[in-house]
């Protein structure tokens, strides 16, 4: 299991000829989308011992569009610098060690597709473009040379490594030229030959013609013909030998010297081997060379299927090659290599390293030919990460690029061993989620809705849900299965089945047994079992608890639902993220306190996560489904949604979260304090996952295409950055202007896209197209947001721009089969009959019979001839051929002779009408000849039925003219002119057919009006109507309008709803007031709630009262924000509070300040709310006392932490109302504890001065009984008040000189300061250094200090303090805590320890190392620091048994209640009596002393009772 670090990067970049390249000493750098990422190879990897040799070190980041080519400096001294082209139209110079740009030019006006580092010039950079211009770069001078050599597109280019101005390009039409860069381009040799794209140029490592033995007879017919362009005198002296690969499957090697090609290799055709690959899809070929050094007998290629071959060319005719990898299966690539770059290690080991369509990197020993190591990458998002609960260790990945890897992270010699499976996704795998106990059963979605079950042991295709999701899947999760409404349901089922949740807002049951068979909505089931009427929400997220007893599902409005098994019994809804729920995640079961395992952490849009404890909801299991509206735990830092969430399995409490901030964080939950942050991503986060065997590793995806493994030890940062949003909108912003190209597709995109088109692992069918698209292209993935409900609505914004360009061949056939004929013909002919009509009346009318009319006006010979025609017609007897063929010629006739003849001239002129575009003349000649019926017919069939004949269409029946009206509906629909349609549907009395098109067709005002106005009122068609369209406008955020929709529907529940999804105030209140009208009390209390604390946070107090009129439920709440008001005001009035708001609305209250704070809160509530009676009192305490809100911690805000301690106090007023002493005490007590446990000292001494000015006595007098339930709170609640005097008065003490006070005589009165409060705020509680906190005070002892008689009653009630069941039960806590902190820390260290000892790099490597041996030994000698020996782990885990045991002895009335630190308060006393002696008793400093040594046995006391006693 390997410490450090890793990366699974994005796939190295498709179609290009040089876009991975490496330097000896063992670094490589390969293009990925727009970055380069670097590999460290060999000894310098520094990986740990028996694992691959090689170690993602960084990311070279700067290019805003695809990096097309990639190269380093080959010269002694210059390795760190390489270069980069890319498709923004620069080229970057790099350093790899600070991984920062040197130099860059901007010089191409077209697409970059070549570039190269001279291996002899060590400044000079070559690039060329499309459009054949090519770019001399001398980095150090800083100049440059346009050559312009050939108008043709350049594939590729390499420099001579013999002479330092020749360089070679290979062009797309096969065209191969050497030129001399000296001569300003010069064309030294053209070299033709090739018939297609040259995609691989490769010089011989050895200068002159001698080391091949090229058979001169096998060219000898080429003598003859020069190949090419020859100079007479070139510069190359001993000439040199170039290899050229192409797509036409030949390599060609050619002697420089003549000119002309002297070897040719085609390349044979391999048998697949099992290679993981479609073999239905047809490959391009891409042939990459690699001539190695000093082996000019050798080259490697790249072949058909990604095999590499070595080229025998000892002897050219033989043809001879060795497969690489020959020996061992499925060690080749799967799919076609792009690039070849030689590798030497420090140790001196040659290797050959590959990038593939497969997406694999591979690196080859040419020694032997083997594959050394494989290091696998990402096509697409990493949407989701799941750790198998079986196979400990194996984690599953699903992307964008359709392909599910299973990584084996704990593999001993394979850091990277990956497993893929692609066979039947052909989607982007959205979600996955192993089986909780059967071994290799994986489930799987993707983003067109299909479900699926792998078996990751076996070489099967997955199983395939017959039900799909209408839209992308969300989430998966097993549970036990839940009764299903089909019938014959409740066979023989599975102990677990499938849950999924998709993008349309249902939850699908999925059969694994039956996969084919139906799957379960189960919303049927949670209608039946509830007895809901309303409409369910839209789900987006579901989640089991643990123990399959609880379902969680969150929805679209951000409720979450929690629903019992066997039949989801609803019993409670939590209304508290107000948006879109992203992921929800149950605690673990396992772990020293089993109760957080009904923690419940949730994310939404929203940036906060809360975390709900469900423990009581779910044991009490009420009758009536319970509404939760205040988290447990809030945990707020991110500044963009959160997308994913995991709790760690090795701690208690322990949250990680994914965000489109671009960070994880992780949380203690239970503090609400951030541990530390990750911000390795370049990309919005998408998932997470906690490693189930390291405590401080843990795995994230993006949408940056990456992976990473990552250490929580090594991030220096705490919280997420503030400001990082802008992620986010960076990326909106560059993806804006790409869908522009779209709309000249629109036509296209009309037609449905089957997302199956786009197989995310067969994209290079997309390249015969479209040019080189992969990573960050291909699957570009433009998805605004990962989880919006709306984006599965459109299919192509969604799906990536795969589908559209996958198959522009089957689509453009599609589009002229159903639109060119109707739509486009029809709009051509239609224009010159709308010019016709608007001209009508400045022209002459078109003629009918133009035919005929232009026959009678022939020459006078002509209409003579016509005469006797006719007259011979008409008065010969018998028919004659001689006149019959006369007539035929002479159409016009048939206006005077039979009526067959006439039927011919009506023909002929209408088909002449038709040709010249005038269906309409056409229509009326057939109309004059009676055939209506046909007139229809035809015009149906040619699209050209009108207005007009449809009105005729009645004289030829009622059949024809319903028929007519049905294709002439259709007809308006194909134009578009969907409310034509509906009204022609409405004239036959198809009104159902009328408003279902219209709904179809999104026409939703329309149809609704039709449907009132034809339908009867209790119709279902016009409530679906309004719930349809209700769900569009709430999606498309018009919430008013989709409200109305929703109460036409009578569904008043979801329109109040909907009102308050914006969230803001007036929506609120809006919707309180409609949920209050209709009848729905609790919905109604619950926004109205919601409402006032909004206007809250705003410190609008007039307007949260109001709010709060709204139901007379909240009658409790209303007096709690009075007193929350009031207190308020108090704390402003003494310039307490957190500083003045000048925004601050107080209600017109009377003030009486003169009177006691707890008078003046019952005076308001009794002329305020007319609260005068024990029973209203009593009916108020009783409406207040089941809200339970969460105990506070440090990182609790204010306005919430003062919110809930006047909840508390509210609850002990209407307590002493009802003189209800016990739960007086209670309330008190509970709100001391809140500022206590905060951390807010100020807060605290303000309750005891407002509702204890007098101290506790009136309270013990009014218990009685000692023996009383409350005595120990009553206990606890005077030891804090004591508690906080005896604070007060050693402050009092602690100036520069003491003050006069209460408490002492002195020379100076005791004013408060706002800076003396302020330190209030930062007192040190049980688990802080309280003297190290507290100041020291600096006195001039010749001043007479001396305690009053208050001073006195006060520290002689501090022996109040000195509680030894208290002391003795907080020792056992302190030592349990302490403990498990030594132990987190041995292993930290450790662990850090190790880190450092194998991945430290540079200069600062032994630091890290001395630091951890210097920190290992602290936490153990903290423990026995009087002994100085490392404590062992059994003995740390006896001493934990042992504190257990003794906690589990006290009673519970001591545990129940907390109490002061007592030993805090014995160092504060005797601290105190050691400055001014006499102020306490010897008996008490002797009590004191006896505490300290009895129960201070933890560092931090033993030490300052040392100090104090020195």
């Amino acid at each position: 299991m390997g410490q450090e670090p890793r990366t699974l990067p994005p796939s190295p970049n498709w179609y290009c000829s040089r876009c991975s390249d490496a330097v000896p000493g063992g670094l490589f750098g390969f293009a990925a989308r727009t970055s380069v990422f670097l590999v460290r190879v060999g000894p310098g990897a520094d990986v740990i011992s028996g694992t691959s040799p090689f170690r993602v070190i960084g990311e070279l980041v700067g290019h805003t569009e695809r990096v097309s080519g990639f190269t380093f400096c080959h010269h002694p001294g210059q390795y760190n610098l390489c270069a980069t082209s890319s498709d923004d139209g620069t080229v970057k110079i790099w350093d790899v060690e600070t991984k920062t740009v040197v130099t860059e030019h901007a010089l191409h006006q077209h697409t970059i597709s070549a570039l190269h580092w001279s291996p002899l010039v060590k400044d000079l950079l070559v690039s060329g473009d499309e459009k054949g211009v090519v770019f001399c770069y001398w980095l150090n001078r800083n100049d440059s040379q346009h050559l312009f050599i050939e108008p043709r597109t350049i594939f590729c280019l390499t420099c001579s490594p013999h002479h330092e101005d020749l360089v070679a390009i290979g062009y797309k039409d096969g065209i191969v030229v050497i030129i001399d860069i000296s001569k300003k381009g010069e064309v030294i040799h053209r070299l033709r030959g090739h018939d297609d794209e040259i995609h691989s140029i490769a010089w011989c490592p050895l200068p002159g013609e001698d080391c091949l033995f090229i058979n001169q007879e096998e060219n000898s017919e080429e003598l003859e013909i020069p190949n090419g362009k020859v100079i007479a005198q070139t510069p190359v002296k001993k000439g040199c030998y170039l290899a050229t690969g192409s797509k036409d499957q030949t390599i060609r090697i050619w002697s420089c010297s003549r000119g002309r090609v002297v070897t040719t290799l085609k390349l044979p055709f391999l048998k697949r081997r099992g290679g993981g690959i479609d073999p239905t899809v047809k490959e391009r070929l891409w042939l990459t060379l690699h001539w190695p050094k000093g082996q000019p007998t050798q080259l490697v290629s790249s072949c058909f299927g990604g095999e590499l071959l070595l080229w025998d060319l000892t002897q050219s005719w033989r043809r001879k090659y060795t497969l690489f990898s020959a020996s061992s299966e499925g060690q080749n690539h799967s799919r076609i290599v792009f690039n070849l770059c030689p590798l030497q290690t420090e140790d001196d080991k040659q290797l050959l390293l590959s990038t593939s369509m497969d997406r694999d990197v591979k690196c080859w020993d040419m020694a032997t030919l083997e594959c050394c190591w494989t290091l696998p990458s990402l096509g697409g998002f990493a949407y989701s990460l799941a750790f198998s609960p079986v196979d400990t260790g194996c984690l599953a990945i699903g992307a964008g690029d359709g392909m599910i890897r299973i990584w084996n992270t704990f593999s001993i010699k394979n850091n990277y061993d990956v497993k893929i499976f692609w066979q039947g996704v052909k989607s982007k795998v959205t979600a996955l989620c192993w089986h909780p106990t059967k071994e290799g059963c994986l489930a799987f979605g993707t983003d067109d809705g299909k479900v699926g079950l792998y078996d990751t042991y076996s070489n099967k295709p997955p199983q395939i849900s017959s039900t799909y999701h209408k839209k992308t899947v969300y989430s998966l999760a097993w549970g036990p299965p839940v009764p299903s409404m089909a019938p014959g349901g409740e066979g023989d089922r599975p102990s677990l089945t499938l849950y999924s949740c998709g993008g349309e807002g249902i939850v699908l049951q999925h059969n694994p047994w039956k996969l084919s068979g139906e799957a379960f909505d189960i919303n049927k089931l949670i209608r039946d079992t509830n007895s809901i009427k309303y409409k369910l929400p839209v789900h987006t997220e579901i989640s089991w608890k643990a123990d399959g007893k609880i379902m969680a599902l969150g929805n679209e409005d951000g409720s979450i639902e929690i629903f019992k098994v066997p039949n989801l019994k609803l019993i409670c809804t939590i209304q508290q993220h107000h948006k879109l729920v992203n992921t929800i995640s149950w605690h673990h079961e396992y772990g020293s306190q089993p109760e957080l395992s009904y923690l419940m952490a949730s994310g939404s849009n929203n940036a906060v996560i809360y975390v709900h404890n469900l423990q009581t909801v779910i044991e009490s299991n009420p009758e009536s489904p319970v509404t939760i509206t205040e988290p447990y735990r809030t945990l707020s830092g991110h500044t963009a949604k959160i997308t994913s969430l995991a709790w760690s399995p090795h701690h208690d409490g322990r949250l990680i979260s994914a965000s489109y901030d671009g960070t994880a964080q992780v949380w203690d939950t239970l503090q609400e304090e951030p541990l530390c942050n990750f911000r390795g991503h370049r990309g919005r986060l998408l998932c997470i996952a906690w490693s189930p065997l390291d405590p401080d590793c843990i795995y994230s995806g993006a949408d940056d295409f990456c992976v990473y493994k990552w250490l929580t030890s090594m991030q220096e940062h705490s919280r997420p950055p503030q400001g990082k949003k802008n992620i986010e909108l960076e990326k909106k912003r560059l993806s804006q202007p790409k869908p522009k190209p779209k709309k000249k597709k629109k036509p296209i995109l009309r037609v449905p896209v089957k997302q199956e088109l786009c197989d995310g692992n067969e994209e290079e069918s997309v390249k015969e197209s479209s040019g080189p698209v992969e990573n960050g292209v291909s699957d570009q993935e433009t998805e605004e947001e990962a989880r919006e409900p709306e984006l599965p609505c459109g299919v192509t914004s969604a799906v990536s721009k795969e589908p559209v360009i996958c198959t522009p061949a089957s689509l453009g056939f599609e589009k002229s089969k159903v639109t060119t004929n109707n739509k486009v013909t029809l709009l051509k002919k239609e224009a010159p009959k709308e010019k016709s009509e608007a001209l009508i009346k400045k022209r002459k009318a078109r003629s009918m019979l133009p035919l005929s009319t232009s026959l009678d006006h022939r020459s006078k010979e002509e209409l003579h001839q016509d005469c006797l025609v006719l007259a011979t017609a008409k008065h010969s007897r018998e028919p004659k051929e001689d006149v019959s063929a006369d007539l035929e010629e002479r159409l016009h006739l048939g206006l005077f002779t039979d009526r067959a003849t006439l039927y011919r001239m009506i023909e002929v002129e209408g088909k002449g009408h038709l040709e010249n575009g005038h269906p309409e003349l056409f229509h009326q000649l057939m109309l004059w000849k009676g055939d209506l019926k046909g007139v229809l017919q035809t015009a149906a069939e040619r699209g050209e039925l009108t207005d007009n004949l449809v009105a005729m269409a009645p004289v030829a029946g009622y059949h024809v003219w319903v028929w007519a009206v049905e294709a002439f509906a259709k007809q308006l629909c194909f134009q578009d002119q969907y409310v034509k349609a509906a009204s022609h549907l409405l004239s036959i009395h198809k009104v159902y057919e009328a408003v279902e098109l219209l709904k179809s067709n999104h026409f939703y005002r329309e149809a609704i009006a039709i449907a009132k106005a034809r339908l009867r009122p209790e119709d279902p068609i016009l409530k679906d109507l309004y719930l349809s369209w209700g769900a569009i406008l709430e999606k498309d955020g018009h919430y008013a309008l989709a409200a109305k929709c929703y109460l036409g529907a009578t569904s008043a529940y979801d329109a109040a709803k909907v009102l308050a999804k914006k969230g803001d105030v007036a929506s609120l209140r809006t919707a309180a007031e409609l949920a209050s009208i209709v009848g729905e009390n609790e919905l109604s209390a619950t926004l109205a709630l919601r409402c006032a604390q909004e206007l809250l946070l705003a410190r609008n107090w007039v307007g949260a009262q109001e709010a709060l009129q709204l139901h007379e439920s909240l009658k409790g709440q209303r007096l709690v924000f009075c007193l929350l008001e009031l207190l308020s005001k108090h704390l402003e009035e003494k310039q307490l509070s957190e500083g003045k708001s000048s925004s601050s609305s107080y209600n017109a209250w009377p003030a009486g300040s003169e009177r006691p704070f707890v008078e003046r809160v019952t005076a308001v509530w009794k002329s305020a709310f007319s609260l005068d009676s024990p029973e209203q009192s009593q009916a108020a305490f009783q409406q207040l006392q089941d809200i339970k809100y969460p105990s506070a911690t440090s990182n609790t805000p204010s306005k919430q932490l003062l919110l809930h301690i006047c909840h508390d106090l509210t609850l002990a007023v209407l307590s002493q109302q009802v003189a209800s002493w016990d739960a007086a005490v209670e309330g008190l007590l509970r709100a001391v504890i809140r500022s206590y446990n905060s951390g807010n000292f100020t807060i605290m001494q303000e309750v005891h001065s407002a509702f204890l000015p007098e101290g506790c006595d009136h309270l013990r007098d009014k218990l009685g009984d000692h023996q009383s339930p409350t005595t120990p709170a009553f206990k606890s609640l005077e030891a804090f008040f004591i508690y906080g005097r005896l604070y007060e008065f050693w402050w009092s003490l602690s100036g520069p000189c003491p003050e006069s006070s209460v408490w002492v005589r002195a020379a100076h009165r005791r004013t408060t300061s706002v800076e003396q409060s302020q330190q209030l705020d930062n007192v040190s509680l049980e688990e802080t250094d309280p003297k190290a906190s507290q100041p020291e005070p600096s006195r001039t002892l010749e001043l007479d200090v001396r305690l009053t008689e208050e001073g006195e009653q006060m520290l002689n009630a501090c022996k109040e303090l000195f509680s030894e069941e208290h002391a003795g039960l907080q020792n056992a806590q302190r030592t349990i805590a302490e403990v498990q902190e030594t132990l987190a820390e041995m292993i930290r260290l450790h662990q850090k320890s190790q880190l450092c000892k194998s991945t430290a790099n540079g200069p600062d490597k032994n630091e890290p190392e001395q630091e951890a041996e210097q920190s290992l030994s602290s936490p153990q000698n903290q423990c026995k620091e009087e002994k100085n020996e490392p404590v062992s782990l059994p003995e740390l885990t006896k001493r934990i048994t042992e504190a257990n045991e003794r906690i589990a002895k006290f009673p519970e009335s001591i545990k129940t209640w907390p109490f002061p630190d007592v030993l805090e308060c014995c160092l504060i006393l005797l601290h105190i009596g050691s400055q001014y002696s006499g102020f306490v008793t010897q008996e008490m400093q002797q009590q004191a002393q006896e505490l300290l040594q009895k129960y201070g046995s933890t560092k931090v006391y033993k030490r300052r009772y040392q100090t104090l006693c020195t």
